[in-house]
């Protein structure tokens, strides 16, 4: 899988810093742009959390600081820890993987959310396709589950990977 985490924020953090409006709507129903950052935050310390004690989360004045506050931290304490294997419910991994192939489909994918609400520019590379194209088969229905994706949506059979792979996120392109 040619991405890493890095790779994945650095390209989240392109997007976080350009965003002109938190307030914005996203593509997450319900959600504005600083809710789908805060999001991302949450999950990911819960998931390093479970497996290392965290310093408490600094207090951020916004959505952007949080994000880089939170970066730093995984900078510090994923190599110490991307190794570690656990079980999870498709089998034993270790938190270097999740961290690229689940936390990257959500860094990915809500990049996206994230430009797409600001009105930024939402290009997926061909390496962020390739990661969802891999990483998206192996969640099965668990996909569709309670804040996870909208149904997939229609597309025309002449769409692009991008537009073909958003819509089995239930996004439209």
């Amino acid at each position: 899988m040619p991405s890493t985490y890095d790779t994945l924020s650095d390209r989240f953090s392109d997007i976080v810093d350009a965003v002109p409006d938190w307030a914005a709507t996203s593509p997450c129903e319900g959600w504005s742009v600083g809710d789908v950052v805060d999001h991302v935050v949450s999950t990911q310390r819960d998931f390093l959390q479970a497996h290392t004690d965290l310093a408490p989360e600094p207090a951020a004045a916004g959505p952007a600081q949080r994000w880089a506050a939170h970066r730093a931290l995984v900078e510090e304490v994923l190599p110490g820890l991307a190794e570690l294997e656990y079980e999870t419910p498709f089998g034993t991994s270790t938190v270097g993987q999740t961290m690229t192939t689940f936390y990257g489909f959500d860094l990915v994918v809500h990049r996206w959310d994230i430009a797409t609400g600001a009105g930024l520019e939402a290009r997926l590379t061909d390496d962020d396709l390739d990661l969802l194209e891999e990483v998206v088969p192996t969640f099965g229905e668990h996909l569709y589950g309670e804040g996870i994706c909208k149904g997939p949506l229609a597309v025309a059979p002449d769409a692009d990977r991008a537009t073909r792979i958003l819509a089995v996120l239930g996004r439209a392109a």
